[in-house]
């Protein structure tokens, strides 16, 4: 902190309530800092998924019901498994504990959902990710390259190529 900053504004917190819901098709259009067009048309086609059980989508929102974090899991990857992917937490809100709060609801529906596994995989390049499912009791164990199309600015389409540690846990 400022050392030139009041003392009450170097001790100031914001409480904000947080809600967890399904994603729905109309979020798409606030959610453009989770990702490119290319990868909100690719949510949107995931959302699709949804109807016919094969997927879950989560938003965590405000009060005001708009979306700061998101999460899919797949039920078809591995039998009798919830598959965590593409979360993502609004960047000025992350470090806030939002990640751990989707995690968690993540979990919880897949618990509701009779499940006792959640994988997920998380780049290698991303350090603070992989710290926080090991915070919250994922352990690593194996290694996946992993790749996806991303739309360049010039209209191009690029791939993505990255290596991610594969991480599961045991769901109480």
């Amino acid at each position: 902190m400022d050392a030139d900053w009041p003392e009450a504004m170097k001790m100031t917190s914001v409480v904000l309530k947080l809600s967890v819901r399904d994603l729905v098709h109309a979020d798409l259009a606030s959610c453009g800092w989770s990702g490119s067009a290319h990868h909100l048309a690719g949510v949107a086609t995931q959302l699709e998924r949804v109807r016919l059980g094969e997927v879950d989508y989560l938003a965590v929102c405000t009060p005001t019901d708009v979306p700061v974090a998101k999460a899919g899991i797949d039920y078809r990857v591995k039998e009798g498994v919830g598959t965590l992917w593409q979360l993502a937490v609004h960047p000025a809100l992350q470090s806030c504990g939002i990640g751990t709060f989707l995690v968690e609801a993540a979990e919880l529906r897949m618990r509701n959902r009779g499940l006792r596994h959640a994988e997920l995989g998380v780049e290698e390049s991303n350090p603070r990710a992989r710290a926080l499912y090991e915070r919250l009791g994922y352990v690593a164990y194996d290694r996946r390259p992993d790749a996806w199309d991303e739309r360049a600015p010039d209209g191009s389409l690029r791939r993505y190529e990255t290596m991610c540690t594969l991480m599961c846990k045991e769901l109480p």
